[in-house]
């Protein structure tokens, strides 16, 4: 199974209902609870991510044969300016209108990070892209 979603920069009102649908999806092929929490998660922290940081992007939610779970979020820039900084718990680039909101506390990478089986993560002007993997 193979789905793709589109994100859109600065769309408040949609955000984290791509992270909806795919726990939902999730759910309903019997995933135990503990790693569908776990993808919950990182799904959402990525989407709120891209919606705040990035000019947009793609979503790829694919689950294998085998049953492993993987999430690319690929955007298209402006990127992340120092990776390893980015990667601290507690630093955030997020504008004021996204903490108007509620995010900005720095800690999705790092969240991301800590739920996935399998993360890795790269970034230029011309994008990020993460690629979290996930299996009991």
């Amino acid at each position: 199974m193979r789905q793709t979603f589109d994100v859109r920069k600065d769309d408040y009102e949609n955000a984290g209902q791509v992270s909806s649908t795919i726990k939902r999806t999730l759910k309903q092929i019997g995933v135990p609870s503990k790693l569908l929490r776990n993808i919950s998660i990182a799904c959402y922290e990525a989407e709120i991510n891209l919606v705040i940081h990035s000019d947009g992007g793609v979503v790829t939610f694919e689950v294998d044969d085998e049953g492993m779970i993987t999430l690319k979020f690929d955007d298209i820039g402006p990127g992340i300016e120092n990776l390893e900084l980015a990667l601290t718990p507690g630093y955030s680039t997020a504008n004021t209108q996204a903490r108007e909101f509620g995010f900005g506390a720095g800690m999705g990478l790092v969240n991301m990070k800590r739920v996935a089986s399998e993360f890795d993560i790269t970034s230029s002007p011309q994008g990020t892209h993460i690629t979290m993997k996930f299996y009991e």
